[in-house]
């Protein structure tokens, strides 16, 4: 084999507040064949999640960091153009871990084979992945929609909060959707067959949501916090369900109190005299139930039931100026990064 390089993004500093571009650095570096039991895979599509945000802190957290000098991780989909373990050949398109880089090696342990034939490869990454289980796992395990509840859902565009929307109406709910800009909303409503959707940017966010859930709001999907947390809370009904997968309102948060009231006496308040359920998962929590989310999502997908947008951003070196803007909001689906064609 030839001598290859590998370009990668590695983090080049801790960042205080809201990550900046000079927080990560692109490296070229020279690549081993590939060992006994290894394949080399080239990166085709890499995933831009919010929780890789938490990955740059040092702060104690469900997961290790990423440490100063290290590739950023995130989950990929490679060809593997080199094998030398029995289970892979050249040419197979795999779901990896690989990172943010052009080039990997791997003991295999980490891949999932796809087949291009079922879905475009780049959607195991989004509806057909991570995004897509963490809102089919969360939703029916710990939100449990009932036909005839009311679910909400913020970022509801977005790769999560999409197919929470659409697997909630799939179960026979209503969905409502809270996104940013009349362009998300419409999406939401006409493309994905959200009930109603809200815009937390027209500024009456609490009215508006209100409106759109005359018999309150049976189960929330958290994925975001600060006020649309503040809209939905007095709406809750009796026995609501709130899965906690996510607070991208708070991942920029330097850690200090806010300021303000302090507003947790009147959240336990509520927690027991609704006797709400609030429950913070991991989507690893649930692996024994990728088999079923694998089946179910690819039918609903071929069926048209469960549809999706991919943000698709083209070059690993604009992966740390898109990161950063999905922190704010301003992708507009699954962001995606194409590594290589």
């Amino acid at each position: 084999m030839s001598h290859l390089e590998n370009r990668r993004i590695v983090l080049a500093a801790r960042p205080k507040g809201e990550p900046r571009i000079s927080d990560f650095r692109l490296e070229t570096v020279a690549v081993a064949e590939p060992a006994d039991g290894q394949v080399l895979l080239e990166i085709l599509y890499l995933s831009l999640d919010p929780y890789m945000r938490g990955r740059m802190s040092a702060a104690k957290s469900y997961a290790r960091p990423v440490e100063i000098g290290e590739v950023m991780e995130g989950g990929t989909v490679a060809r593997v153009i080199a094998s030398r373990h029995p289970d892979f050949g050249k040419g197979d398109i795999v779901c990896s871990y690989s990172g943010w880089q052009s080039l990997a090696i791997s003991d295999g342990s980490d891949l999932r084979k796809l087949d291009p034939s079922l879905a475009p490869p780049s959607t195991a990454l989004g509806v057909l992945g991570m995004p897509g289980f963490t809102a089919y796992s969360g939703l029916l395990t710990i939100g449990k929609p009932a036909a005839g509840e009311t679910v909400v859902v913020a970022a509801a565009s977005g790769a999560v909060g999409s197919a929470v929307g659409q697997i909630a109406r799939i179960k026979g709910a209503r969905a409502v959707g809270i996104a940013g800009g009349p362009e998300k909303c419409a999406f939401a409503r006409d493309e994905l067959g959200f009930d109603a959707v809200v815009d937390h940017r027209a500024g009456n966010l609490a009215e508006q949501l209100a409106d759109a859930c005359p018999d309150g709001i049976d189960v929330y999907f958290e994925n975001v916090g600060g006020a649309v947390w503040g809209a939905v809370f007095p709406l809750l009904n009796e026995f609501a369900r709130i899965p906690v997968c996510g607070l991208i309102a708070h991942y920029n948060d330097e850690g200090t109190a806010p300021s303000g009231p302090d507003r947790l006496p009147g959240l336990m308040r509520a927690i027991l005299t609704k006797s709400l359920t609030i429950r913070g998962f991991i989507q690893r929590e649930f692996a024994d139930q990728r088999p079923a989310f694998y089946r179910e999502a690819t039918e609903w997908l071929a069926s048209g039931k469960l549809r999706y947008k991919e943000d698709i951003v083209d070059g690993l070196e604009n992966a740390p100026d898109a990161f950063i803007g999905l922190l704010k909001g301003r992708n507009f689906g699954k962001l995606v990064v194409r590594v290589a064609a």
